[in-house]
């Protein structure tokens, strides 16, 4: 297969994964400040409008960002965004929202510098002043569920931070389409949260797309299983349907080699055997369907091919660590 087809391939990868938005918000502020974001079970985008900051992780040091990146968090680690990194930070969830409608929110944070006033009065006198100041930051946040389990291979072989500086220049739509998000929140328009959430999930996907793209030629895993067109295929094969019964012999005929020169190019490059791959596939598509779409677990056992529900109750234990009838996001 020619290099061609690597684009075909990560399409149909991508093809699969779907965003729901949870809540959007555009935040403003004025620096000094510095706001927390705890860990979550969706997915995090952050695009800065306006004002250069910085973000941390629990595992990164304090990276630069600047107006105009966009950056997709898909387990929504715990981080920080700040105007400094000397500036102590608050949490998100302390900031006072006003609603706009339906999952769309606006914060009006006028940073840290009323807390450093004597009083209540010069708190406010602070307050007043830094609200009738132009804001030195405009940030637009948003939460988003995959419609994927949190611990899919999929999601869990990405980065805990994926960014998209460089979009503009290999994907020119990219720009428009944040844009687009940044005036939908601003108008305050009637289906907007619905024009957003479709624009986000485009959007993520682009991110992840542009982040595969531009990957460094030695990277292992998702990465360089997309990148190779024969391992590639494979995913897509699976990902596309979780529920059939895969043996080592129909795979290796999409990947079009032998059995063992498979097991080997799979292994190597994805980091674990293909019976291992797909069993998890099968049964994070397992706990998808009970937890998101109430499915009996009866009826999922059945829809994977397991004989009983009890064998299916084993095998989705020893994957998920707990019995199919505890399974739950978050």
């Amino acid at each position: 297969m020619a290099d061609k087809d690597i684009p075909d391939t990560l399409t149909d990868i991508l093809l699969g994964l779907r965003l729901d938005g949870v809540e959007y918000g555009r935040c403003v502020t004025h620096e000094p400040w510095a706001v927390a974001f705890p860990p979550r079970p969706e997915a995090t985008f952050h695009f800065i409008a306006q004002g250069n900051c910085w973000m941390r992780t629990q595992t990164t040091d304090w990276m630069p960002l600047h107006a105009g990146d966009a950056l997709l968090l898909p387990r929504s680690t715990f981080h920080v965004m700040a105007s400094s990194p000397e500036v102590p930070s608050v949490d998100i969830d302390t900031l006072a929202r006003k609603v706009l409608s339906e999952n769309l929110y606006l914060v009006n944070d006028v940073g840290h510098s009323s807390s450093c006033a004597r009083d209540a009065r010069a708190a406010a006198a602070v307050e007043s002043a830094a609200l009738e100041a132009e804001p030195s930051h405009i940030l637009f946040t948003g939460t988003m569920r995959f419609n994927l389990d949190p611990l899919h291979p999929l999601l869990a072989m990405m980065p805990d931070v994926m960014r998209a500086r460089d979009l503009q220049q290999s994907d020119p739509a990219v720009l428009s389409m944040l844009e687009a998000m940044e005036r939908e929140v601003t108008l305050n328009r009637i289906g907007a949260c619905g024009i957003l959430a479709r624009l986000a999930d485009v959007l993520a996907a682009s991110i992840i797309r542009a982040w595969v793209e531009c990957a460094c030629s030695d990277a292992t895993g998702w990465i360089a299983a997309v990148r190779c067109p024969q391992v590639g295929r494979v995913l897509a094969a699976v990902h596309r349907q979780p529920e059939r019964e895969w043996s080592v012999a129909e795979l290796a005929d999409v990947m079009g080699t032998s059995r063992s020169s498979f097991i080997e190019k799979f292994s190597s490059t994805v980091g674990e055997t293909p019976a291992k791959y797909v069993a998890r596939v099968k049964m994070f598509q397992a706990r998808h369907w009970i937890a998101r779409e109430g499915m009996r677990v009866a009826v999922v056992a059945n829809r994977l091919g397991y004989d009983s529900e009890a064998s299916f109750s084993r095998a989705f234990k020893r994957i998920i660590g707990h019995p199919p009838s505890e399974a739950r996001f978050g």
